[in-house]
C-alpha cells in the first residue's frame, strides 16, 4: 500500500498581483522572512487559481514525455505513458506549401513503421 505524504509549509508575506497591456497576469509572492532552504525550489507546469477574496492556490501538474517510437524528417511518433499515442509534424513555416506531401509522406512513414513492428495491419 502507498501511503501519501503531505508536507506543508506556512509563509507569510505579500503578493503581487499585476496585469501587463495584453490582459495577462503575473502573481509574485514575496515572503516576510526570506531564509535560504525554506522551501525546496520548483518550477513546472500546473493549475493556479485565485479567488476574488485573494486566496489562491497552485497544483503541479506532472509532464510525461516519452521518446519518439520513431522519428522522420518531420513527423514523429510517441508511445506515452498517459494512455495516448501521439504523432506529431514539425514543419518550417517557409515550407508550408508543401505541406500536403509532407504529410501524406510522413504518415505513410508511420504506417510502415507501424506494420513493420506488427502493431498495425
Amino acid at each position: 500500500m502507498n501511503k501519501l505524504i503531505n508536507k506543508t509549509t506556512t509563509i507569510d508575506g505579500m503578493m503581487a498581483v499585476s496585469e501587463n497591456d495584453l490582459g495577462l497576469k503575473y502573481v509574485q509572492f514575496l515572503p516576510d522572512n526570506p531564509c535560504v532552504g525554506l522551501m525546496e525550489a520548483f518550477h513546472g507546469f500546473g493549475y493556479f487559481q485565485m479567488l476574488s477574496n485573494g486566496s489562491c492556490d497552485f497544483i503541479q501538474k506532472k509532464r510525461h514525455r516519452n521518446k519518439p517510437e520513431f522519428k522522420g524528417y518531420y513527423a514523429s511518433l510517441s508511445f506515452c505513458a498517459d494512455g495516448y499515442d501521439r504523432v506529431t509534424f514539425v514543419v518550417p513555416s517557409d515550407m508550408r506549401a508543401e505541406l500536403p506531401k509532407i504529410l501524406r509522406k510522413g504518415i505513410f512513414q508511420i504506417i510502415a513503421h507501424l506494420i513493420k513492428k506488427g502493431l498495425a495491419r
